[in-house]
């Protein structure tokens, strides 16, 4: 469930969430680990509970322009009301406008962005505000855009890997379809004519095809309407808990989507300490990117580090590591480049998921081309097994 929370920030400012959470108190704690003290917390009702919101702000090219405008001399008013601009009938253009206005009224940038939390999310504010602190805002986007492009690369890499299996799966059905709907009729028909007896389970495949032909758009209709109701289930928080408490029951899948978030979480964890974030507050910050399987190690680890524990240690007990992680963690903390190491912990963890991705598709491809031509193969056979027996019977 989508939650609104208003609450105050650090600098008394009054701010507004928008948070995924299973009820009030996790709405609470999430605002609290951001540093919100919440005022209230509303649910979001309509079609916002069923519908996840989409960003019309393209952060992306926003930071990218942004950047090359700093970095090609003007100041930061100069370079917001360039992009005001050249977006002025958009809404990203209304946003760049309002931003320039919060400045001239004296706000820091990051205090004109966060005015706008639909636009630019958390983690993008903190990089800002500790750039503040710098005098270094275009190396601060630099590292934003490169994390952005990282994470978009894992996402596009994921996303076609799915597509060739939902392509067999799709033609499978249609296939499937296409036979009981049209060709077992068909054969239904010539059996009746020869006044012949058929065997049972060819009976079975004759009654259902009669049945998808004579129900066919009602059929397709409940289809589409599981579909479109899975979907939505799908985009509420809880039923995408549900489900992913159910696939990291399963061994060999729970561990690689372990390791998947993991890449997400030292990814984000060390652009915020590269930016100057203190550690204590990256993770608050990044506690909503683990699923809730993982939040309550990840307070663990906090309260570990805020006792005064080494990042290793603490990581390690609350089991947020893997064992080449522990290692480079460690190396971390000797050299005082805690922020690369955790980078390049991602990168090792992308690359186990692209090994485990790239054996898994090797391997299911096959087994379900198999079982789409076993399934058609069958419907086949039933068909034909008649005019089998028919043809014994005659010799």
């Amino acid at each position: 469930m989508r939650y609104q929370v208003r609450g105050l920030a650090a600098d008394n400012a009054v701010t507004v969430l928008e948070v995924e959470a299973r009820d009030e108190d996790d709405a609470n704690a999430q605002a609290a680990a951001r540093g919100v003290a919440a005022l209230s917390v509303q649910r979001q009702t309509g079609f916002s509970g069923w519908i996840a919101p989409r960003r019309s702000f393209p952060l992306l090219l926003f930071s990218q322009e942004l950047r090359a405008l700093l970095e090609a001399g003007l100041p930061v008013v100069e370079a917001l009301q360039t992009l005001a601009e050249k977006e002025q009938s958009t809404e990203a253009g209304r946003i760049c406008t309002g931003v320039v206005a919060s400045l001239f009224e004296g706000q820091p940038l990051s205090g004109a962005l966060k005015q706008y939390p639909a636009a630019f999310p958390p983690l993008y504010v903190a990089a800002v505000r500790a750039s503040e602190r710098t005098g270094d805002l275009p190396e601060a986007l630099g590292r934003f855009i490169a994390y952005q492009a990282r994470l978009e690369a894992v996402r596009k890499k994921v996303s076609s890997a799915l597509i060739y299996p939902t392509l067999l799966i799709a033609v499978g059905a249609l296939v499937t379809l296409f036979l009981m709907a049209y060709v077992v009729p068909k054969f239904s028909g010539i059996y009746q004519d020869t006044g012949r007896g058929m065997p049972w389970m060819s009976q079975l495949l004759v009654h259902w095809g009669t049945l998808v032909q004579e129900h066919g758009l009602a059929l397709l209709a409940a289809m589409a309407l599981v579909a479109v109701a899975a979907a939505a289930a799908l985009r509420r928080a809880a039923c995408r808990e549900w489900l992913g408490r159910q696939l990291w029951r399963i061994p060999s899948v729970g561990e690689r989507l372990r390791v998947y978030h993991f890449a997400r979480y030292y990814r984000t964890l060390g652009m915020l300490l590269n930016g100057g974030i203190p550690v204590s507050t990256a993770l608050g910050m990044v506690s909503d990117l683990l699923p809730g399987a993982l939040r309550g190690n990840l307070a663990a680890a906090r309260r570990l580090i805020e006792e005064g524990q080494p990042i290793s240690r603490a990581m390690e007990a609350s089991f947020l590591t893997t064992p080449v992680a522990v290692r480079m963690l460690r190396v971390g903390e000797r050299t005082g480049r805690m922020g690369d190491m955790m980078e390049r912990i991602a990168a090792f963890c992308d690359d186990e998921v692209a090994r485990w991705t790239d054996w898994f598709l090797k391997l299911f491809e096959p087994l379900l081309m198999m079982l789409i031509g076993l399934v058609i193969g069958v419907v086949v056979l039933l068909m034909y097994l008649p005019i089998f027996e028919l043809a014994g019977s005659i010799q």
